[in-house]
């Protein structure tokens, strides 16, 4: 084993296909992505140099990419603040749920492996302002003057969006939780509580303390995903009521494909790439902390 290690030209044999599949998967769309955006093609014909005159426009004079921008932060924010905290507390349940754990389990992960689409559309259905089911359970309940449009509506249409995909994405981030959990030594609990430690300093000063590294993971991963949403989206508003819901992949789709601007499309892939390395980089150095890693 130690001879193969010290092979170079092994080495370079088994980390290759790796490598050529990154450089013709990843790196080199990257830069034709950013060559095109540097452009004014339409995705077919002939096209002109214009240097940075695509970036100096979305930065400057777009405001629908900021507002997709905004959005994508306003959910990235929802999801980590509202979803985790849940999630946690509902990995915690779990653990002391005894013979129905697996149940409980599999209901949370529900929503997690519904198709998008299906999701897209039940939830379309529910927020419908003629017969969704939300209207009607205000009604029921005597709440029949906050009946709504809720996705035809620019002031609340983006806060059904938040809903639905926090509904869809809680199943995984309970099941990141839920496994950090369990990696946590039972001994760790004993020993804590045999020195008096209530439940809750358990929790507060053992527990969390320990699910530091799991949740600095879970939240890049939540951030990420939410900065790259747009099925969901794209199924339920396509960004409507007035750019209200649009998220920057459902922008750059309608952009490049829909409006045929295929260089503009481009900048703003460019740009996103640029923002999510920097996130990614930002949440790292912010939680780099590593409390408790075994």
């Amino acid at each position: 084993m130690h001879k193969i290690i010290s092979d170079k030209k092994t080495i370079f044999l088994l980390v290759a296909p790796g490598l050529l599949l990154f450089v013709f998967m990843i790196c080199i769309p990257v830069l034709m992505s950013a060559y095109y955006g540097s452009t004014d093609w339409g995705g077919i014909g002939k096209y002109n140099f214009v240097g940075l005159g695509n970036y100096k426009e979305i930065l400057l004079h777009d405001e629908v990419f900021w507002r997709s921008l905004r959005n994508a932060l306003l959910l990235a924010a929802a999801t980590v603040l509202l979803q985790h905290p849940v999630a946690i507390l509902l990995a915690i349940f779990l653990q002391h749920c005894g013979k129905y754990e697996k149940l409980f389990r599999m209901i949370f992960f529900i929503p997690a492996v519904i198709s998008i689409v299906v999701t897209a559309k039940l939830w379309a259905g529910i927020f419908h302002p003629n017969y969704g089911l939300f209207n009607k359970l205000l009604e029921s309940i005597g709440l029949e003057a906050l009946k709504h449009d809720w996705l035809g509506d620019s002031s609340t249409a983006i806060w059904a969006i938040i809903i639905v995909v926090m509904w869809q994405g809680f199943g995984y981030a309970l099941l990141l939780y839920y496994a950090g959990l369990q990696g946590i030594p039972k001994d760790l609990h004993e020993a804590a509580k045999l020195d008096g430690a209530t439940n809750a300093k358990l929790y507060l000063h053992v527990v969390l303390p320990l699910l530091m590294p799991m949740a600095r993971v879970a939240i890049v991963i939540a951030v990420i995903t939410c900065l790259k949403q747009m099925e969901t989206v794209f199924l339920m508003t396509n960004g409507g009521p007035a750019n209200s819901t649009q998220f920057l992949g459902n922008y750059l789709y309608k952009v490049a494909f829909s409006s045929s601007l295929y260089g503009y499309g481009n900048a703003i892939s460019i740009l996103f790439i640029v923002f999510c390395l920097v996130l990614t980089v930002i949440l790292n150095k912010a939680l780099k902390k590593d409390v408790g890693e075994f």
